[in-house]
């Protein structure tokens, strides 16, 4: 598997990354299976797939469990990452980027992935109430306590990014 870097840490990663959302939510019960989707997170690191990208929402909170469940087992030979910033409810989904719940979610992830550290931490949206110099400031409190590694943005402008 070809292999890249990622983030200013030059964090090494193959190529080619196993998204795990459809694996628990998304799609309709009767197109996920647990044992099915096990055997492909590890079929997926057998053949050098290393970056496996999930989010406490898918579920919300059964994905990370799944892949847990494998990292209890491989966890040197994966890529972690990982969403946080979106709540679930009944018939809508809420960006919450409040520093608080941030680092909670992120000490909640750990617990489900079965991990120490995760290798990409990522906010899933920003939140239009709080800034997102704050939401960014608490993350990276999440990598000087050694809890992340890197860190990311998903579905922000460039205006987001500048500010973060």
């Amino acid at each position: 598997m070809e292999r890249r870097t990622i983030g200013a840490a030059a964090l090494e990663v193959g190529s080619i990354g196993l998204g795990c959302m459809p694996m628990s939510w998304g799609y309709t019960e009767s197109q996920r299976s647990g044992e099915s989707s096990l055997r492909a997170v590890h079929t997926a690191l057998d053949r050098g797939c290393s970056l496996l990208d999930t989010a406490d929402m898918y579920g919300p909170f059964t994905n990370e469990l799944l892949v847990g469940r494998v990292l209890r087992e491989r966890r040197a030979e994966a890529f972690v990452s990982t969403k946080c910033g979106l709540l679930v409810g009944e018939q809508h989904i809420v960006a919450n980027g409040r520093p608080g719940y941030v680092k909670r979610a992120c000490d909640a992830s750990l617990r489900r992935l079965q991990t120490d550290r995760i290798d990409l931490y990522q906010l899933h949206r920003a939140d239009p109430e709080v800034p997102i110099e704050e939401t960014w400031g608490a993350m990276a409190e999440l990598v000087a306590a050694g809890k992340v590694r890197s860190l990311g943005l998903c579905a922000v402008g460039a205006r987001a990014v500048r500010q973060a």
